[in-house]
């Protein structure tokens, strides 16, 4: 992890949403240099579900070295009954925010203003499902873009996103129990927060993915942020494609090329036919379902014990199941003989890619191609068991 240096200690930082993860953990990071911190969020009074207030994040921070500040926002009701509206007055609202610190931020030895945003991305699939989430995140993406430039020389402004999926109570709500095995902690996004704070001025107008920051800075241990050392990692959202550093920095924003040619193939030739994957042959589906009924064994049942509902859609769509609970286990057409733990919606192509090896479970998740309910934990298992089917596919 990144050994603090002392960089920040007398500097003042307002940091909103601190009362939980992400804001916290920077918070806490900062406060150990000796900083004074200014923490706002809403939670003054204690949640029923999730853990912490400002209060409880400022008395943290006071204990790690630091001064704390809280500030209370009050938000009315009535703010919050159009989800677009809502994101759209955060946006502004960060753009606010930092103009009026800007008197101070300039009186600062080291003034800096960092989102948390990620790259500008516009590959639809970012759109599709979440598009109000998408346009709030990209706003404070562009509002970098704009302060960079407009405060040039005097403030440095960035944008830090995280590589992959960060352990917080949101993400325990998102993903059910289990899913923090295949997280990181909030550590990595604060180590990468206080490398980039304590840059000069002139570094500025970046969009930083935590890890490719860190391991630039010198860290080669990132088990040490993992929630679970040796397990996979969740791939965080709008990081579908590499990230081209050059191109943001040299205003080339939009879809990646890799994205581009993609579209400009899909539209310039007609759909041919399916092109068999391996064993598979003019059924594609079945003959997946056949060769992992003839890979099951005792070890697979007893390692996973859940069940698994798909839902197909396209080509030999319909209910397909594999049994990880039942005897010796069991696969095919139709629902399982005992109720599913886990249910799956997707087309048949992306299917037969899942379980060849040439589509990622869980980047097909988070880009909405895959729908899950159910127990998170048995769908993350499902992806290791993969792995060994892909080699009899």
């Amino acid at each position: 992890m990144l050994p603090n240096t002392g960089k920040l200690a007398g500097c003042t930082l307002f940091i909103t949403g601190a009362s939980r993860g992400i804001g916290k953990a920077i918070a806490l990071k900062a406060a150990k240099d000796g900083a004074n911190v200014v923490i706002a969020a809403k939670t003054a009074e204690p949640h029923r579900t999730l853990q912490g207030t400002i209060y409880t994040a400022a008395a943290e921070i006071e204990a790690a070295g630091g001064k704390a500040l809280p500030c209370v926002v009050n938000v009315r009701e009535e703010e919050q009954i159009i989800n677009a509206v809502e994101k759209a007055v955060k946006t502004f609202g960060g753009t606010l925010r930092s103009k009026t610190c800007l008197p101070y931020l300039k009186k600062s030895r080291n003034p800096h203003i960092l989102n948390l945003s990620p790259p500008l991305n516009l590959n639809p699939l970012w759109f599709k499902n979440h598009c109000a989430y998408t346009i709030s995140k990209y706003g404070m993406s562009m509002c970098v873009l704009g302060m960079a430039e407009e405060f040039k020389g005097e403030v440095a402004v960035n944008a830090l996103w995280p590589k992959t999926a960060i352990h917080t109570a949101a993400m325990d709500m998102l993903g059910g129990s289990g899913v923090e095995k295949q997280c990181r902690k909030t550590d990595i996004l604060a180590d990468a927060a206080y490398c980039i704070l304590t840059k000069p001025k002139s570094f500025t107008g970046n969009f930083i993915i935590d890890e490719d920051l860190l391991r630039e800075e010198g860290v080669k241990d990132f088990d040490v942020y993992a929630i679970a050392p040796g397990q996979p990692l969740i791939p965080d959202f709008f990081l579908d494609v590499p990230i081209d550093t050059a191109a943001v920095k040299e205003g080339r924003y939009g879809a990646s090329q890799e994205f581009k040619e993609e579209k400009k193939l899909s539209g310039s030739q007609p759909e041919g036919p399916k092109v068999n994957t391996g064993s598979t042959s003019a059924k594609p589906v079945a003959e997946t379902f056949r060769v992992i009924q003839g890979a099951m064994s005792e070890e697979y049942v007893r390692t996973t014990q859940g069940v698994f509902q798909f839902e197909l859609s396209g080509d030999e769509g319909g209910t397909w199941y594999i049994d990880l609970k039942t005897n010796g286990g069991s696969a095919g057409f139709g629902k399982p003989p005992v109720t599913a733990d886990v249910f799956m919606s997707m087309s048949s192509d992306d299917f037969v890619k899942m379980f060849t090896g040439k589509l990622k479970p869980t980047m097909a998740f988070m880009s909405g191609k895959i729908r899950i309910k159910g127990n998170m934990a048995l769908a993350l298992k499902l992806e290791k068991m993969l792995t060994q089917f892909n080699s009899k596919l």
